[in-house]
């Protein structure tokens, strides 16, 4: 990782807007790298309202340079520049100083593609849905699971560090289908493990915090879609505002599932993350590889399987459209081993 200058970079569209930052694609002039240009959103910057993701960048390059760069996992963060004015770069007016980070291109699709792009049709929960809820095909030799298990072990490595990390949202993670790798392109919703309140006495996050988002973004009482439609929305994205209702809603849902193992697993990991009673991190990964060997046993076991497979063969087709292709995504060879 290195301080860098914009010009080495010939800059190109735009692959998202989250709440704080704008990824656009770039290729390196001399090398022809693919990478990703991170800013703070425009608009942050033009309302000057952009400090907080200032500091949030300080953050994520210290961190990287830690333990994220030592993580397969997380996105290689290549470069970063001064803190300076870039409107003729990006052809801008916004007037106001901020830093750029230069990542590598993440390989793959997003788990939840962009939400503006769902009001143009766009089928944007179908990467979370056929890979990680309803994961009904796998290549051969591939583990089950493997986006559960790769998740773990990246927060598990961050833990170690002294670090809880969170926002692992669906939308935050790349997985490339063929292998079973996951790349994850934000860790900058970061806590230290030893500190327990910010400077107003606000209590900060735990890994308990973690431990929820995996139920929400990462567990479903649903069963699979029986219809290629039910494979369009993702599911569980909307933020989590309150901790104890969230768990006090997924504990209603779960004791409606009809598998009595999938409905045990679920409850005991909710009941352990409500009281906080978890005391190691292998613990939560037991209990839900439990949840998720039951689940895979509950999918094998459904009455309508052949139906619930060609559902999920169709919605696989629809990563050859072209949405797809703005990311590293090859449908031809990504795809294959996926064939019914």
């Amino acid at each position: 990782m290195e301080k860098v200058d914009l010009s080495r970079y010939e800059a190109a569209g735009i692959l998202g807007t989250g709440a704080d930052y704008e990824a656009r694609a770039a290729v390196e002039r001399e090398t022809g790298r693919q990478v990703v240009l991170k800013r703070p959103t425009p608009q942050t910057v033009r309302h000057q309202l952009h400090a907080g993701v200032e500091a949030r960048t300080d953050r994520i390059l210290q961190v990287y340079q830690e333990v994220g760069h030592t993580l397969p996992m997380v996105v290689p963060i290549l470069g970063y520049t001064d803190r300076a004015n870039h409107d003729a770069y990006f052809g801008d007016t916004l007037g106001q100083e901020y830093r750029v980070m230069v990542e590598e291109r993440a390989v793959g699709i997003p788990l939840v593609g962009d939400l503006r792009a769902r009001f143009t049709g766009v089928p944007i929960g179908v990467g979370q849905n056929l890979f990680a809820l309803f994961p009904l095909v796998q290549p051969e030799n591939a583990p089950p699971f493997a986006i559960h298990q790769q998740l773990l072990d990246l927060e598990e490595a961050f833990y170690q560090a002294g670090y809880i990390l969170l926002d692992l949202r669906p939308h935050n993670v790349f997985y490339q289908p063929a292998v079973g790798r996951i790349t994850v392109i934000d860790c900058g919703a970061l806590a230290e493990t030893q500190a327990t309140a910010d400077r107003r006495g606000k209590p900060l996050p735990t890994i308990d915090d973690f431990y929820l988002e995996m139920l929400k973004f990462y567990t479903t009482p649903q069963p699979p879609p029986a219809q290629a439609s039910g494979y369009r929305e993702p599911q569980g994205l909307r933020p989590i505002i309150d901790a104890a209702r969230e768990l006090d809603q997924l504990a209603q849902q779960f004791k409606g599932v009809p598998d009595p193992a999938v409905q045990e697993a679920a409850l005991t990991i909710i009941s352990q993350v409500r009281q906080r009673t978890y005391t190691a991190f292998t613990d939560f990964r037991r209990d839900l590889t439990a949840y998720l060997e039951a689940v895979q046993g509950a999918h094998h076991a459904l009455p309508n399987l052949a139906e619930a497979r060609q559902a999920w063969d169709e919605a696989l087709h629809w990563l050859h459209a072209d949405y797809w292709q703005r990311y590293l995504f090859h449908p031809e060879t990504e795809l294959t081993a996926f064939t019914l």
